[in-house]
């Protein structure tokens, strides 16, 4: 069998089939996760992300499929959740973008379209690593395009595009050393080669139209459910931060009178990726704006100039801005809550899965707490729900997990209001930044100052393994507990108390002042208590903290600053 064109229905059935294929596969995706604790989310992600962009497809009035696609890639990234929904959703961006004007798709477009969505998912992601997701996709779009120059045979260019997939996920434990020493492959990258195999499958006719997948959103809610202080603000030395001047322009492409260069996203992004960091461009066919942290503003400056007029610049001295900070903090008391309708223009949203969290964030300044984290990703459309829904004039999102950030930073580039993040990775990341809030600063102003607040904090979380596996140089048995600090193993033992003071140990070093103790569902205040006991035996000039989290999965997040 030939096949030579791909129309809407054939489309339409490759995106149900691979939601289907994906929502049957999540919880293999989830196991793959290379820490083994129970919140190893990446195929639930995936699954609840593509169910969206499946949704949005079936509902689309049009027989084209570039508008079809198009489709699918807006549903993709309204519900994408965690990093792999949003890289998922990237690479249907750039799948779409490529293929936005056609009726139907020939082999060679159908190897285009993926060539771009791999381009498209490498720059959505500031750096790029080997061994994921991005592996899989990249090798898939370039076995595409060369057999596209071999067959017009639709059918041969998919199988091409799968079959080099399948083998680029076996490479990932190769790429990834830590992949090897868990002996899994990368989960992103099983379940974009299961979409792959889904899209195989369906144009092969190995998926019969009554296996389709449509869940409703009775269903869909049932998925998301089942798988759900006081303290020292750090003081930062002005002379600590490296790049000095957040830098701000917006250029009318284009126009002016300096104009030298067509405007390339690549070329104009690249230089000015040299010159420092929280580098942000966004851009449409008018206008470009850009965000940096640099120390050279004036090249930022004359560096737009050159593909256009500036229509705004803005330029921060945030090293004197700090200074600023550090002698109102001596000369004046710790200040109290502000009043909410003094602090209601900015709406600070936090992502956290319990009500005791959400009480705790909420006393430090947060107006909106989202449910969810460790858990379950919230995903995009939740995020922006959230900030559109605050009236505020503006917004901070603390996503207090890094899977969160690139769903986060998709929800501040669509919501209705300017928005920035403060890229917290833990809870105690999260409540650590809201020290750093100043109700009457710029919004820009806020997150730089909460970013660096981030540093200090150590962050400990103990957890429970759900599979044996050896990881960091540990033998970790299933059931017993480990202690994750910021992000490495440093502790698994089969007692939860005996795991969190040994954790603990790992934290503290000679500046630890102050030990915050977060329970959670899977614990008691009682245990806390002794946990605070051992705690005190430890150093006796600790001041430690207790507080309870109701947090799911994590019977303890204890903090060191």
């Amino acid at each position: 069998m030939k096949v030579t064109e791909i129309t809407n229905l054939e489309f339409g059935k490759m995106v149900q089939a691979a939601s289907q294929k994906l929502n049957q596969n999540a919880d293999f995706i989830n196991s793959l996760n290379v820490f083994p604790v129970p919140d190893g989310d990446t195929g639930t992600n995936m699954s609840l992300s593509l169910q969206s962009g499946a949704k949005y497809e079936r509902d689309a009035d049009t027989e084209a499929v570039g508008a079809l696609a198009e489709a699918l890639a807006k549903g993709l990234l309204m519900g994408a959740r965690g990093n792999s929904g949003v890289i998922l959703s990237q690479i249907f961006r750039g799948f779409s973008r490529k293929l936005a004007d056609l009726n139907t798709l020939s082999a060679q477009d159908l190897a285009d379209g993926f060539a771009a969505g791999a381009e498209t998912a490498y720059k959505a992601v500031m750096k790029p690593t080997e061994g994921t997701i991005l592996t899989v996709v990249r090798e898939g779009a370039q076995a595409g395009l060369n057999a596209a120059k071999k067959s017009d045979d639709v059918l041969v260019v998919m199988d091409a595009v799968y079959e080099a997939a399948k083998q680029a996920l076996a490479t990932t434990p190769d790429l990834l050393p830590v992949l090897k020493q868990v002996g899994v492959v990368d989960s992103g990258g099983q379940g974009l080669t299961f979409v792959l195999e889904a899209f195989n499958d369906s144009l092969n006719g190995r998926v019969s139209e009554n296996e389709e997948y449509k869940p409703d959103d009775a269903e869909m809610n049932e998925m998301i459910d089942a798988a759900h202080h006081q303290s020292v603000q750090g003081k930062l030395d002005p002379n600590s931060i490296k790049f000095g001047y957040c830098t701000e322009i917006m250029v009318r492409l284009g126009r002016g009178k300096q104009v030298d260069h067509d405007f390339d996203y690549d070329t104009f992004y690249n230089y000015l990726a040299d010159l420092g960091d929280s580098l942000l461009v966004v851009n449409d066919d008018e206008i470009v704006k850009v965000h940096v942290h640099t120390e050279h503003p004036g090249k930022v400056i004359a560096w737009g100039q050159e593909f256009g007029d500036l229509a705004k610049v803005k330029v921060d001295n945030m090293r004197m801005q700090q200074e600023t900070i550090m002698e109102k903090d001596d000369q004046t008391p710790a200040a109290t809550p502000e009043p909410e309708e003094e602090i209601s223009d900015t709406a600070i949203i936090s992502i956290a899965a319990g009500d005791g969290l959400a009480t705790l964030f909420k006393s430090l300044g947060v107006t909106h707490v989202v449910n969810g984290g460790q858990t379950m990703n919230p995903s995009t459309q939740d995020i922006v729900d959230a900030i559109n829904n605050s009236k505020a004039k503006r917004a901070i999102v603390l996503p207090n997990n890094k899977n969160i950030f690139l769903a986060a930073e998709q929800a501040a580039q669509v919501a209705d209001i300017p928005t920035v993040i403060v890229h917290s990775k833990t809870v105690s990341q999260g409540m650590t930044a809201m020290l750093g809030y100043n109700p009457d600063s710029e919004l820009d102003e806020n997150q730089s100052a909460m970013e660096d607040n981030l540093t200090a904090v150590k962050s400990g979380q103990v957890t429970h393994a759900i599979r044996n596996t050896q990881l960091d140089g540990f033998d970790i048995k299933e059931g017993n507990y480990m202690g994750i600090v910021d992000g490495t193993l440093k502790v698994t033992e089969a007692d939860l108390l005996q795991t969190a003071v040994e954790m603990v140990k790992a934290m503290l070093d000679d500046e630890s002042e102050i030990v915050t103790i977060i329970y959670g569902t899977d614990t008691t205040a009682e245990v806390a208590e002794q946990l605070q006991a051992a705690v005190a035996d430890l150093d006796d000039d600790l001041e430690t903290e207790i507080h309870e989290g109701d947090q799911p999965v994590y019977p303890f997040l204890i903090s060191v600053e």
